[in-house]
């Protein structure tokens, strides 16, 4: 199988680039479903037993002071992401008039920021980032465009800075899941939905509530975080990133979807292509959560080239 993707320069007139496979070319690898090309067979990256507080990850269960703090999250989350609030949200920082500054420079700004609704993670975003990136970059070196949409996935976390408003941080991190339909059960600590406004709206309590099945996830309205910001930020800005990245950027922390297996009859064709993408991103960006250092100065002129390539100097945020 032959993967061609074609990178135009930025501000040309482009369509839009997909990354397909059959069907019969998956295989299970490491509770993912992905591409038999793209398998771990070959990868350098070994997934661990543990994060960096000696616990299992994503455990929201376990006795710490850490989970005490994330559950708290959850619960604030759950009874204030309402439909109407996303909405409200979504026309706000979409105008993308808050700054004007480079992707380097957010990834920068980021150094003070720490997700409250991590159970593995309490470094400083950056050193995430750069995980992330560095460990597919290590299994995938072909997919440039992979390594930089692992570098800014995350970027949409200055929502929390005093720049952008200073959001809370439920308004910020943590899972996210569809508003305007039924709450689904896998979502972590679902009990919390009990206090969100919508749980009595009749409509929003069905299985499709305001959609119908196969209407494709970009017609989905999704609990605002840093995910759906940092989407937007990239398509308006124009990147040249292919449809894939998006997908990735936008549902990473959708975890009741590509863990669970919920909300997949909203899918359309497209989304279940860019999701094979999806589930081979989420095993770094999950799994890479450790205390191993990354040299930032020595790998910031390959991620500049990449932002270069991808990206106008400036964008708007």
């Amino acid at each position: 199988m032959t993967i061609l993707i074609e990178q135009p320069e930025f501000g040309s007139q482009v369509e839009e680039k997909k990354v397909s496979f059959n069907a019969n070319e998956l295989i299970l690898d490491g509770g993912f479903m992905v591409p038999k090309t793209l398998s771990s067979q070959d990868e350098i990256f070994e997934v661990p037993d543990i994060n960096a507080f000696g616990q299992s990850f994503r455990d929201y269960n376990a006795e710490s002071e850490r989970q005490k703090l994330v559950e708290e999250f959850y619960r604030v989350q759950h009874i204030n992401q309402t439909y109407d609030y996303v909405k409200k949200m979504r026309e706000e920082y979409g105008k993308l008039n808050k700054i004007e500054m480079s992707i380097w420079d957010c990834c920068e700004l980021l150094n003070d920021v720490v997700d409250d609704s991590d159970p593995d993670l309490d470094e400083p975003q950056i050193e995430h980032l750069l995980q992330t990136a560095e460990a597919i970059r290590k299994d995938y070196p072909n997919e440039d465009w992979l390594h930089l949409t692992a570098l800014i996935h995350d970027l949409g976390k200055v929502l929390l800075h005093p720049s952008f408003g200073g959001l809370p941080q439920w308004a910020v991190v943590g899972d996210t899941f569809p508003l305007g339909c039924a709450f689904d059960e896998s979502i972590v600590h679902h009990k919390y939905f009990k206090g969100n406004p919508d749980i009595n709206n009749n409509i929003y309590n069905t299985k499709n509530g305001v959609y119908e099945e196969g209407c494709g996830l970009d017609k989905v309205v999704m609990s605002w975080g840093h995910d759906d910001y940092m989407y937007l930020v990239s398509k308006e800005n124009e990147t040249t990133l292919p449809s894939a990245a998006l997908f990735v950027i936008r549902y990473h922390s959708f975890y009741a979807l590509h863990r669970s297996g919920a909300y997949t009859h909203l899918m359309n064709e497209e989304d279940k292509e860019n999701m094979k993408w999806l589930n081979i991103f989420n095993k770094y960006d999950l799994y890479s959560k450790s205390k191993v250092r990354i040299d930032v100065e020595k790998v910031k002129p390959y991620y500049m080239s990449l932002i270069e390539k991808y990206f106008p100097t400036k964008l708007r945020w």
